[in-house]
């Protein structure tokens, strides 16, 4: 099973850094072209993977995904000046208190709505579907198309916001936690304050400490060029495991050392080391898409119900964030057009994945949550990878128009 896993993720991988440029500007993503893989390869499909269900294999998820979200986080927090990510403090933050929660009582609602659930499922589906992917979000960040076509502004405020509220959406899942019964209010909000706490302080101190050996290193000449790409991996592994020993929130733990790690250089100075980050978590991923794919609990999802499931869908992916955001308009001194943008671009992907299987972790696996949370993760990962290419056009020709009408008027 391990052997065709790989060859497939590693064939795709070829096939994807091979034809790169034109992916990127075809109405499809990496992430979109390994789920489709897995899918083709799966039960339903060639069956010759052999993996088994969502639901017994959520352990083994559940820390897959949380080592790839720690690469994620790391590459976001090393993709801008440190100077430029200070100025994104403010709307990052209110993204963070305001839309995040938001997200998560809306998400939580349309759950109980379309499912027909109690107020424990449909939050636990509200907690773990809330956070923004960054992952999936990459696709509309970085690469030519991206960075030719959005702001940069706009650019850095959805990188920020998904590498942010990943870690920092641990807290809402605790509460759904203790809305389903095995913890009380205190002991999820003693849990929450150590988890965050405890991942900005080990991250601050590691991500400082990592960076003064770093100038010391290339102070006196002591490091290689091949160590010297791989540093920020490392540093993001060793908070990880770290985070991991102390019981603290890893993925923010990670993404806390990364910014910390940023102010002590500039991004001009790291060119190299950052590229190595951003293919590491472009390629990384496919591996786990395959497996999402080949994973996909059909029967499971036929059991919610097809027109629940469109419900579901159709809310989460229309009523989760683009509201939220668009009622921030202006606190985030936003644009229409820049606006919409964030709104619809907040895929739900690897991150929600992550808590899916936290939860099952900590609850017992509900086929209900994780029926419901598979189907639109599957249904982001689809509909964000296919918008990608018509979404930059659009934003490109309402930018044009913006410009004209300001022409003409003057």
């Amino acid at each position: 099973m391990l052997d065709i896993l790989l060859t497939t993720a590693g064939a795709l991988a070829l096939t994807v850094a091979a034809l790169s440029k034109r992916i990127q500007r075809a109405p499809l993503t990496a992430p979109l072209l390994a789920l489709l893989t897995g899918v083709a390869f799966g039960p339903v499909g060639l069956d010759v993977l052999g993996l088994p269900t969502v639901v017994e294999g959520h352990k083994e998820l559940h820390e897959v995904c949380r080592l790839l979200l720690a690469v994620s986080v790391m590459a976001v927090a090393l993709r801008y000046r440190f100077r430029d990510v200070r100025a994104q403090v403010t709307p990052v933050a209110l993204l963070m208190i305001m839309a995040m929660a938001g997200m998560a009582l809306v998400t939580t609602a349309v759950s109980a709505t379309a499912l027909g659930v109690g107020l424990g499922t449909a939050a636990l589906l509200g907690a773990a579907l809330c956070p923004t992917d960054p992952v999936l979000a990459s696709s509309v960040v970085t690469g030519e198309p991206a960075e030719k076509t959005v702001a940069a502004r706009t650019r850095q405020l959805l990188s920020l916001e998904s590498g942010a509220n990943d870690g920092l959406a641990l807290p809402l899942v605790l509460a759904a936690i203790a809305i389903t019964g095995p913890l009380s209010g205190g002991e999820a909000a003693l849990e929450s304050l150590w988890q965050v706490a405890g991942a900005t302080l080990l991250g601050a101190v590691v991500g400082r400490l990592g960076g003064r050996v770093l100038r010391a290193a290339e102070n006196h000449r002591t490091m290689q060029p091949g160590p010297l790409l791989l540093y920020t991996l490392m540093l993001a592994l060793l908070v990880l495991g770290a985070s991991g020993l102390l019981h603290v929130d890893g993925v923010l733990a990670v993404f806390v050392a990364g910014l910390v790690f940023n102010a002590t250089s500039s991004v001009d100075e790291r060119t190299d080391e950052n590229e190595i980050d951003e293919a590491i978590n472009r390629f990384a991923v496919l591996p786990l898409f395959v497996v999402f794919g080949a994973m996909i609990p059909w029967r499971a999802w036929g059991d919610l119900g097809w027109w629940r499931g469109l419900l579901l869908v159709l809310g989460a992916l229309l009523l989760r964030r683009l509201p939220v955001v668009l009622a921030l308009k202006r606190p985030l001194s936003l644009t229409w057009r820049d606006a919409l943008f964030v709104g619809w671009f907040g895929p739900i992907g690897v991150s929600a994945l992550f808590y899916l299987t936290l939860e099952a972790h900590r609850l017992g696996a509900d086929p209900r949550v994780l029926a419901a949370g598979t189907l639109v993760i599957a249904a982001s990962t689809v509909v964000h990878g296919v918008t990608t290419t018509s979404a930059l056009k659009a934003y490109r020709t309402a930018g044009r128009r913006t410009k004209a009408s300001d022409g003409s008027a003057g």
